[in-house]
């Protein structure tokens, strides 16, 4: 089993930043691909980028690209998620999940992934 954390949300002014954390359970950290998903109210959860379990490759929703960049500190099982530039229609829950198996196919579908956080609120004023 593997407990999967979210933190850093909150509500800022469109054009702020935020650094979203997620902390993951389990001595195999280094081990997982991980990934980040948002969910609107009203719309179905959707793919916000995602990286390899070596940190060496990432991929990214076009409608973040250039705003948003993910990392991971393998030592702290944590991935991070800085959010810039940030408009209110990026306002949504945002939940991470982790995919424990080594390969990196397909990154962008949630069937990839076997553990998921609550999420964390994430609110962008206009």
């Amino acid at each position: 089993q593997v407990q999967v954390v979210e933190s850093g949300g909150g509500l800022v002014q469109a054009g702020g930043s935020l650094r979203l954390s997620c902390a993951a359970s389990g001595r195999t950290f280094s081990s997982y691909n991980m990934g980040w998903f948002r969910q609107a109210p009203g719309k179905e959860r959707e793919f916000v980028a995602a990286i390899i379990w070596s940190g060496g490759s990432t991929t990214y929703a076009d409608f973040v690209k250039g705003r948003f960049t993910i990392s991971r500190d393998n030592a702290k099982n944590t991935v991070y998620l800085q959010m810039n530039s940030l408009k209110p229609e990026d306002t949504a829950v945002y939940s991470c999940a982790v995919d424990r198996t080594p390969d990196w196919v397909t990154p962008r579908t949630q069937r990839a992934y076997d553990y998921w956080g609550q999420g964390t609120q994430v609110t962008v004023s206009s």
